[in-house]
Order: C-alpha cells, then structure tokens, then sequence
C-alpha cells in the first residue's frame, strides 16, 4: 500500500493526498490561531479526522461484510464515532467510542453486536492500532425494516 501527500502550496496548509488505488483526499488544517502562524483554510477535513473517519469504514466494512457472509439481510450500516485527544504534543486519541446503527430485516442483537466484536478484536486494522494509545468502545442500535 502506498500514498503520496502533497503540500497544495505557499499560501496555506492544505494538502492533496493521492492513494495507491488512484483516488484523491485532500486535508487541510484549521485557520491560524494567531496573526502569523500557518494555518489552513478550513477546506477540506483535518488530517486526523481522515485517520477518524477511516477508522469508521474499517469497522463498518467489517460489520456489513460478517452479517453479509453470514447470510443476514442488512440493508444498512452507519457509525458514529466520537473521540478524545490528548491535550499535548503527540495529540493521539485517548479515546474513541464507535455508535453502529444497522439495520435490516430480522437481525438479532446477538449477531450484530458480535459482528462489531469481531470487527474490533480481529479484523479491522485500524482500531487494533489506535487501541495502543485510545480506550475503544462501541454500542450498537439495530433498526427493522419492513
């Protein structure tokens, strides 16, 4: 796996991220506190909100993908995540609590919460790797549809 970032340029922090796979990210960072720092242009997400935001997908495309192959019939997936950071330098997530709400036709409690449960102690590589620095948890809400 590979990626280049790029610097957008003198006038700001933003930056262009292109992935092995050909797509493109851009980030950019808050606007500076003070007269005279960098700062960004609030354009585009900050840098660890992209490491946030692909936490989720790596937790969610596990969970859809054990109920899919385990023959539930969800029909949706979404994961809202909160976290914390450290108050200094490295600014590492200290926590992080992933919301999952599923939906489908029939889904038991059960299997959902042990689909997360897998998904966070086996499969998904993003959470494994933030648990060394982040106290992660997870809750799960399933809605039935007709």
């Amino acid at each position: 796996m590979e990626c280049t970032v790029q610097w957008a340029g003198e006038d700001g922090m933003a930056f262009i991220a292109t992935t092995g796979s050909g797509h493109i990210l851009a980030m950019d960072g808050a606007p500076a506190a003070q007269a005279g720092d960098p700062g960004g242009h609030n354009l585009a997400p900050r840098p660890m909100e992209t490491v946030l935001a692909g936490t989720g997908g790596c937790s969610a495309y596990d969970v859809v993908y054990i109920l899919k192959k385990g023959r539930q019939d969800v029909r949706g997936c979404s994961v809202k995540l909160q976290a914390e950071r450290a108050a200094s330098d490295p600014k590492v997530f200290t926590r992080i609590h992933l919301h999952f709400t599923v939906s489908g036709k029939g889904l038991a409690p059960s299997v959902v919460e042990r689909a997360v449960h897998l998904s966070h102690e086996k499969y998904c590589s993003a959470t494994a790797m933030l648990a060394k620095t982040a106290a992660i948890t997870s809750s799960v809400e399933i809605v039935e549809v007709g």
